[in-house]
């Protein structure tokens, strides 16, 4: 029962004593209020019916340091298409905008809106893509592990396949991932079917391109034990190149820890909000969806991690070439 209720029920048993006893100041004696106050009840009983003893309901007080109404629709409208990402992120997001909200009030502002926590925020993505009709899928858990460590950018690059689902119309869809530990620039490649040490290859090639595209070159990659890691050809192509080829030990996933941060990155703020948006019919829209999300991670996402402190992947490259 909520308050305006038991105020409501407590008008009508002052009412209905009086009716009963006959008498209104034994009645306001009893109930503890006054006969001005009982004779206001009783007059709007009876000229508008006993609903209207229900009391109003009052429009919150627009404060003066209220967050703005604009500010307010920005939030909630990231909150949602964006639902995996928390209350730092989103005041990232709105500080882009030219918007600066604490992250407090961003958390504050959520809940009054039923949307502090992730599931909420989810479960609101989700019930906008059902109202439209597009197709939405469960969530997977994060990885997690520890962190590593590289003097300059291609020293260590980290390097690992992640499994995004078999999606209706496409099959296995596999994403095979670079992260560079110096400055945790990124690149993906995302194929259909399992990785084999003929895409590895490939995929180290475009690695290899990739950095020296930004003026570094890859001097050790570290990987798991995987199948297409193994490739006597992959062996071969490293020794040719001098890359050093760094293994991690049997069944140790945080031993790769920077990827698999990365995975969670990436499976929180881009696949599982863009399978909340829409469905997917080809690899080519999945490599779409992964370049376009990349540019953001790579020059705007701040990364508040304790290595990154609040910098993207692109500063971070861009001290390295000042240095």
């Amino acid at each position: 029962m909520t308050r305006d209720q038991i105020i409501y029920q407590r008008r009508l048993r002052v009412l209905s004593h009086a009716e009963e006893s006959g008498n209104v100041a034994e009645t306001c004696r009893i109930f503890g209020v006054s006969r001005t106050r009982f004779y206001e009840w009783q007059g709007v009983a009876q000229r508008y019916g006993v609903e209207a003893l229900m009391p109003k309901a009052h429009r919150r007080p627009q404060l003066p340091n209220a967050t703005p109404t604009h500010v307010l629709e920005v939030l909630l409208t990231l909150a949602v298409l964006q639902p995996t990402l928390g209350c730092r992120l989103l005041a990232d997001r709105l500080a882009d905008r030219g918007f600066a909200v604490s992250k407090t009030t961003v958390n504050k502002l959520l809940g009054d809106h039923g949307l502090a926590r992730r599931h909420q925020r989810v479960a609101r993505a989700a019930a906008v893509a059902a109202s439209t009709g597009l197709i939405t899928r469960p969530a997977l858990r994060d990885p997690i592990g520890f962190c590593h460590w590289a003097a300059r950018p291609g020293d260590l690059v980290a390097m690992d396949g992640f499994y995004i689902g078999n999606l209706k119309g496409v099959g296995p869809v596999w994403q095979l991932t670079a992260v560079d530990t110096a400055t945790r620039l990124a690149m993906v490649w995302i194929i259909a079917g399992a990785p084999n040490g003929v895409l590895a290859l490939k995929f180290v090639d475009k690695v290899v391109r990739w950095m020296r595209r930004h003026g570094h070159q890859v001097r050790s990659v570290l990987t798991d034990n995987g199948p297409e890691w193994r490739h006597t050809g992959l062996a071969e192509v490293l020794a040719q190149r001098a890359i050093r080829h760094i293994k991690t030990p049997p069944r140790s996933p945080n031993h790769n820890a920077v990827c698999e941060r990365f995975h969670g990155t990436i499976l929180d703020e881009c696949w599982r909000p863009a399978f909340h948006r829409r469905a997917f019919t080809t690899v080519a829209q999945l490599r779409a969806e992964a370049d376009t999300w990349l540019v953001d991670y790579n020059h705007r996402r701040r990364n508040h991690g304790a290595f990154m402190h609040g910098r993207t992947p692109a500063q971070v490259l861009g001290e390295h070439r000042t240095q």
